[in-house]
């Protein structure tokens, strides 16, 4: 299968990309690559396995959220490098 210059445009424009003239070429043979390559997969003998969407099962590990001993206001702040009336004072990274 060849890929016209045309096709490799659409593609690009698509993913919204820039491409080069000079890529044109380059890019046209990969993507004839990537196709022969899924027409090959597409011979594959798949009739005797299941359809899923993982080949393994999802297991969170999660802990019980139980209530504990926190760190109080004052001693957070303590531990910062500058804070002002109790809050941290940070470097602003908000533009105008």
């Amino acid at each position: 299968m060849v890929i016209s210059k045309d096709e490799v445009l659409y593609v690009a424009h698509l993913a919204r990309l820039d491409i080069q003239p000079e890529e044109m070429n380059r890019l046209s043979g990969q993507i004839d690559e990537i196709l022969r390559y899924v027409d090959k997969l597409k011979e594959a003998d798949t009739g005797n396995v299941a359809p899923t969407a993982r080949p393994l099962p999802l297991v969170n590990r999660l802990r019980e959220d139980e209530p504990g001993e926190s760190l109080g206001s004052e001693a957070a702040v303590k531990n910062s490098c500058d804070n002002y009336d109790g809050m941290f004072v940070v470097p602003k990274v908000v533009k105008q």
